[in-house]
């Protein structure tokens, strides 16, 4: 059973920066595509950065420009950089293999997140 980890979250103020990781137990995790999903309070989960297992990225409109998603394939890790966060950036951030595009979905059980709070 693959287990996902996920660590680095906190409290940050407004305008401050993170860095999330994720390590999956998984063989063969180079040649998976990786996601970063959030969930806020009250709302569904969605994906705001996906990596290829070739390195290309994508990103939600709402983090672009912010996020950066990256991974190291010999420590079966993915990374998220967060800078500039903002009170809407709250929420649990969770990594996953995605389903496919348009989805919120991941083909793994999910871990146990970690909490992001952006407040003054």
């Amino acid at each position: 059973q693959v287990q996902l980890v996920e660590s680095g979250g906190g409290l940050v103020q407004p305008g401050g920066s993170l860095r999330l990781s994720c390590v999956a137990s998984v063989n063969l995790f180079r040649f998976y595509a990786m996601g970063w999903y959030r969930q806020a309070p009250g709302k569904e989960r969605e994906l705001v950065a996906h990596i290829t297992s070739g390195g290309t990225t994508n990103y939600a409109d709402s983090v672009k420009g912010r996020f950066t998603i990256s991974r190291d394939n010999a420590k079966n890790t993915v990374y998220l950089q967060m800078n500039s966060l903002k009170p809407e950036d709250t929420a649990v951030y969770y990594c996953n293999r995605p389903v496919g595009v348009g989805t919120a979905a991941g083909v793994w059980p999910w871990g146990q997140g970690t909490q992001v709070t952006v407040s003054s």
